[in-house]
């Protein structure tokens, strides 16, 4: 980083009480004789790289837990895992019903500490019910807005902890942000800066026209940021913007993209820093003339269609999936020092795959799996509570917390 100045449902209340005091009693005496025991919900890219960066690590002693709907994903996970990080019988793959609860995914809800989700964001309400109707942390990396206001609701009388949008972006992109504007405000002797400024981008090295693209995650996750709408600070105050209603240029590291808003990314800090900052958004890096294409694919969007479906569709009968691939990382404080003198601070990363154990990761798993792991470690090692937005989050011992260092040096 370059950092620039710049039930039984007819038992008594005084049985369920006892039951539920000899299960988290349970809990407990599990938690101080053993391994922690990590349940992974989805056992794809993200989900597996998830597992084996949390197996890969030799002080951090855990089991693991990983589902999905096909029962061949959660065992191809299992063997990746365990192949990756040369430790055995630590992962059981397990199949999560599509609806409702099974007994083999009640027992596993019942004997581990903390849920994962690497699901979709439509399903982030359901698992973090699930967790607080079993007493688990949680941890997600959604960055749908409606979802995360209902997980919040869930959590938000909760024992346990709640860690929100704690991926690449939202997640480390806000947390980085929070940082540089900590230390603006007190290396400058202020309250309040003009600027916040948060860029990611998930990139291939090599585009071809006219898309300009090549797919390195999930593709509704991208044509869901392209479509709704984004949140930012606008002279102190919160305002809805239009995803990709304005593209710029711009060069960093001396390389030249283009930006846009997308959904999602700012996570709370739009809440959490208006009345401190005039100005603040976050927006989705991309190479020059994919956003022109991406916004006449939803122009034609036909009359009655679903614009997130279309775009999807279209860009996977366009668009090719890739395995190389490079994060990139920037974001900028801009505000006057007590003189008035304009001042920055700025930090940038440049992430390519990483070996992880025995396996080569994609840049987009490694920075979105490792936040995803710190907040399962802050979780299991402190006294957390109730929903924890990233603006909340101790932006040191994050960014310098073992798993994500680990990843983003």
């Amino acid at each position: 980083m370059r950092n620039v100045q710049t039930y039984t449902i007819f038992a008594s209340a005084s049985l369920i009480e006892i039951a539920n005091k000899q299960h988290n009693y349970n809990k407990q005496q599990q938690t101080n004789t053993m391994a922690h025991r990590i349940l992974i919900a989805g056992a794809g890219g993200i989900g597996q790289a998830t597992g084996l960066i949390l197996a890969e690590k030799s002080d951090f002693d855990c089991e693991i837990f990983i589902g999905d709907r096909y029962s061949s994903a959660s065992d191809d996970a299992k063997v990746f895992i365990e192949e990756g990080a040369d430790a055995k019988g630590i992962v059981h793959p397990f199949i999560i019903p599509e609806s409702g609860i099974n007994d083999e995914f009640k027992d596993i809800l019942n004997k581990c500490d903390i849920i994962l989700d690497c699901l979709p964001g439509s399903q982030a309400p359901r698992l973090a019910q699930l967790a607080n109707d079993y007493d688990l942390h949680y941890a997600n990396l959604t960055e749908y807005v409606n979802e995360t206001n209902q997980v919040t609701e869930i959590a938000k009388n909760s024992e346990k902890g709640f860690i929100l949008q704690t991926g690449l972006a939202p997640g480390f992109i806000n947390v980085l942000a929070m940082k540089l504007f900590n230390e603006f405000t007190s290396k400058y002797n202020v309250d309040k800066v003009q600027k916040i400024q948060m860029k990611v981008g998930a990139l291939s090295d090599h585009v071809l026209a006219p898309h300009f693209y090549a797919f390195t995650w999930s593709p509704i996750g991208v044509a869901t940021e392209y479509v709704k709408d984004a949140i930012a600070v606008r002279n102190y105050e919160t305002v809805t913007i239009k995803s990709l209603a304005d593209i710029k240029g711009l060069i960093i590291d001396g390389n030249r993209y283009e930006e846009s808003f997308t959904s999602g990314g700012a996570a709370d800090l739009p809440e959490a820093l208006a009345g401190k900052v005039a100005d603040l958004d976050y927006q989705t890096l991309r190479h020059p003339g994919h956003y022109e294409w991406a916004k006449k694919i939803i122009d034609n969007t036909k009359e009655g269609e679903d614009t997130i479906q279309h775009l999807e569709k279209t860009m996977l009968q366009e668009i090719p999936s890739v395995e190389d691939d490079r994060v990139i990382i920037y974001s900028t404080v801009i505000g006057e020092d007590s003189n008035g003198r304009l001042r920055a601070l700025e930090a940038s990363y440049n992430i390519k795959p990483t070996m992880v154990g025995s396996k080569k990761l994609r840049a987009i798993q490694t920075t979105t799996a490792a936040p995803l792991c710190e907040a399962a470690y802050m979780l299991l090692t402190q006294k957390l509570k109730g929903p924890i937005f990233q603006s909340m989050i101790d932006p040191d011992k994050f960014i310098n917390g073992p798993f994500v260092k680990a990843i983003y040096g």
